[in-house]
Formats: structure tokens, sequence, C-alpha cells
């Protein structure tokens, strides 16, 4: 999908690879990366790449869905989204990921919440980015949300 207009960009610039150290582009944080012991590593001190874009799908999944309900007159005030990343064998060769995203918000009824999910999955950038590559499972409280 082509934009029609760039709102914004960055970049980031990874040496060492998963063992390595990470920055982006316009003097934000470094991070030092760790490799994972399911991959071989020692969990080390440091971050992972799935860590790193869990953090980032989760922040942009909030502030899709926090808009997304804004248009539906839902207030999402005390609301929590966690994304969780798994890593592992496609079955076709290579690794390909799985996400997670649950969404903690005690003031709505969980049957309109599981309806905020599905918009904002629609909505959010990063679902968009993954739509049809990664499988996303959604969930209120720990309960998963039928398709809809």
């Amino acid at each position: 999908m082509a934009l029609s207009r760039v709102l914004y960009r960055t970049g980031a610039v990874a040496e060492g690879g998963r063992a390595g150290r990470v920055r982006v582009d316009d003097g934000g944080p470094e991070f030092t990366l760790a490799v994972p012991a399911g991959l071989g590593g020692d969990d080390g001190a440091g971050v992972n790449p799935e860590q790193l874009f869990a953090a980032g799908y989760a922040a942009c999944f909030q502030s899709a869905l926090e808009n997304v309900a804004s248009g539906y007159g839902v207030d999402l005030a005390g609301s929590r989204v966690r994304v969780g990343v798994a890593l592992g064998p496609t079955g076709r060769g290579g690794l390909g990921l799985a996400v997670d995203i649950d969404l903690d918000a005690p003031t709505v009824d969980p049957d309109e919440a599981g309806r905020l999910l599905h918009r904002a999955h629609r909505f959010c950038p990063y679902s968009q980015a993954i739509a049809g590559n990664v499988e996303v499972t959604l969930s209120v409280r720990g309960a998963p949300v039928p398709a809809s």
C-alpha cells in the first residue's frame, strides 16, 4: 500500500545482529541486544527484536484503540493493552511471528471492548503492516474475542 503523504519518518541502525546494539537515527535511545535462551542465547542484559516490536505495537495499538473508542463515545480511562509476540518455526521453512493482543479496560463492557478491538485492529498501522502474514489473536482480560 502506497502512502499518500508521509507524516513521520524514522529509522534505526543495528550492529552485531541479535547480540549487538541498535540505535534510532535521530539521536534517541540506543539498546543493547541480548539473545533469548530459546534461540541459543543466555538471556543476558538487554532487549531483543521481539520485545521492541511488542513495545511499539502495544503503544501504536492503544493509540488506535483510543482513537476508535473516542469516535464511539467510549471512555478507555485506565485501560491497558498488552501485546505478546511469539517467534517460532513456520513449518514451511524459516521462522515466523504470532501476536496476541489483550485489552484490560475495567470500565468497558467486555462485548463492547471486543468490538472496539476489532475496529482498532483494522485501523492500527502495525496491524495493517502484518495483515495476512502474522496470526493475531485478540482478547479482553484474557478471554478470546470471537472473529467479527
